[in-house]
């Protein structure tokens, strides 16, 4: 499901006074607070698509390609989507530092792995791809090339595997666009009625979710839905934003609650819930992921880490699951890489792995996608032959 917006939507002007005061009057249906709507669950009728699982021992690239290649077979090929088209990459590079996590590199652990965005590139190129675009909302002022190289990347090798079709754009601010595209919630918001975005998220025919097979402190587990956190940009709803320099993360304002976005951005709801980040982020989520959900959702699990997102969590570790997850519908596929790790797709909310709001629970009730495994056919491997367990069930308090 892909939601397209109008040219009559796109917030042009810069993050200047007076490029706010034009997007003030543009953007002045959905700024100030508004109830949240009244809405019916509608998990039962959630839509389902399949999904495949792949066992895939390493990184090594012809490995990943040929892994990657038969997931994407098993549901119905790459050719059909991206023929012709322009396709952006959503990769997952969490985090203000390039660290190593138990003396391996971050794209081994918690991060990306080139050799999956490589595989990916050169799969896409093959089926006709007329583009490809690879995006990231980065935390340095430099080009997104040199922050990659820096971090290790080969990034000629991945233009190469891409058939020369291969491009990278910082999504951090509005970049080389004029202005930037404005994204509604479909069923209202749970936090939020809709966001700005860089307009690379509405001007591309096909958009990829790129993410890794992890838990995450705040939301339970990270995976393609969770990875479009980061489409959000910095200069918008950055700790030190608005302004086209913001280098930050969004911690304040999604997480805390702290700050609103600037006039006429959509402004946040009358929700009435508490400034608790294990609330606030599976919501926001939501509300990001379905006001402009992915096409296509790529979930690399080979070598990974649980009990966090990053290198920064206590009481992580080290995990090798050696497993790929691919599928059209992101709740479906997340669905199954929450059983891969062994956890229930649709635990409650405050149920472990989910320290608070279950956001797959969420998107299920609103009608994105199903998160129950009765009614999501696995192709490939089988599930119960994919289950790496992360960690073990929390104790019950009390």
């Amino acid at each position: 499901m892909t939601i397209r917006i109008s040219r009559r939507e796109v917030l042009i002007g810069g993050l200047g006074a007076a490029g706010w005061v034009a997007a003030e009057r543009a953007g002045s249906a959905l700024a100030g607070e508004a109830p949240v709507p009244a809405r019916p669950d509608r998990s039962a009728e959630a839509p389902s698509q399949p999904v495949s699982v792949q066992r895939c021992e390493s990184f090594q690239p012809q490995v990943l390609r040929e892994k990657l290649a038969a997931a994407l077979d098993q549901i119905g090929g790459s050719g059909p989507l991206v023929r012709n088209k322009t396709v952006t990459i959503k990769i997952n590079l969490t985090g203000m530092s390039w660290d190593p996590a138990f003396n391996l590199p971050a794209y081994e652990t918690y991060q990306t792995h080139p050799n999956s965005l490589s595989a990916l590139c050169a799969i896409l190129a093959d089926a006709g791809a007329r583009r490809i675009v690879v995006v990231e909302n980065l935390y340095w002022d430099q080009p997104i090339e040199k922050t990659l190289t820096d971090a290790g990347w080969n990034v000629g090798l991945i233009q190469s595997a891409g058939g020369r079709k291969v491009t990278f754009e910082d999504t951090r601010n509005r970049g080389s666009f004029p202005g930037y595209s404005r994204f509604q919630v479909p069923w209202g918001g749970f936090i939020f009625p809709g966001f700005d975005m860089n307009q690379r998220f509405e001007k591309t025919d096909v958009l990829v979710s790129l993410a890794k097979l992890k838990q995450h402190a705040t939301a339970g587990i990270t995976g393609a839905v969770k990875n479009f956190f980061g489409n959000t940009p910095s200069s918008i709803y950055g700790d030190d934003g608005p302004g086209e320099h913001a280098l930050k993360h969004r911690a304040a304002m999604f997480h805390g609650g702290r700050g609103k976005p600037p006039a006429g951005s959509p402004q946040e709801l009358a929700h009435g819930l508490p400034n608790k980040g294990t609330v606030r982020v599976p919501r926001i989520t939501a509300d990001i992921f379905g006001a402009r959900p992915a096409d296509l959702n790529v979930v690399e699990g080979i070598r990974s880490i649980s009990g966090g997102e990053g290198h920064w969590n206590q009481g992580i570790a080290l995990v090798e699951p050696k497993l790929l997850i691919v599928g059209r519908n992101g709740v479906c596929t997340d669905a199954v890489c929450t059983a891969a790790m062994g956890f229930d797709p649709q635990a409650e909310h405050g149920q472990f792995p989910f320290q608070g709001d279950n956001h797959l629970r969420l998107l299920a009730s609103v009608g994105v996608g199903t998160n129950d495994l009765k009614r999501i056919e696995v192709r490939g491997l089988p599930l119960a032959q994919a289950v790496f367990p992360y960690q073990p069930r929390a104790k019950p308090q009390g």
